[in-house]
């Protein structure tokens, strides 16, 4: 099977941002420091994904969306220190990201694969 890399990259710059932090606090207890719009630059590092990407995404109540593409699986937390984790899926294509957000910006990593291809790389993101 061929990977698309132009399905698969946008795939991964979500995860990069969103990556799923499952703390045992309920969203309505969470900080809303990081709620908001976010702007997300994804940078691949490593693999065949393209080189770079911009994603609006959104946190509510800790929780990570994103409100592109339909299609796209994505599961995310920020917990109330500001750190992100989120899950994405698109088909047989996942990523994963996890970071740490400020009131105003933040980064970390990501790391993606296919059943044809892996990618990784970093992410930095700004308020909107």
């Amino acid at each position: 099977m061929m990977m698309n890399r132009y399905l698969f990259a946008p795939t991964l710059a979500i995860a990069a941002v969103g990556t799923a932090l499952l703390s045992p606090l309920p969203a309505t207890a969470r900080n809303a420091v990081y709620d908001g719009r976010w702007s997300v630059l994804v940078i691949t590092r490593s693999g065949s994904c393209d080189a770079a990407y911009r994603y609006g995404v959104t946190v509510e109540n800790g929780a990570v969306s994103y409100a592109g593409e339909s299609g796209i699986d994505v599961r995310g937390n920020v917990d109330d220190r500001g750190n992100v984790r989120v899950v994405i899926g698109r088909g047989e294509q996942s990523a994963e990201g996890t970071g740490r957000l400020t009131a105003d910006g933040g980064r970390g990593t990501w790391n993606g694969r296919s059943p044809d291809s892996r990618c990784s790389g970093v992410w930095e993101a700004e308020r909107r």
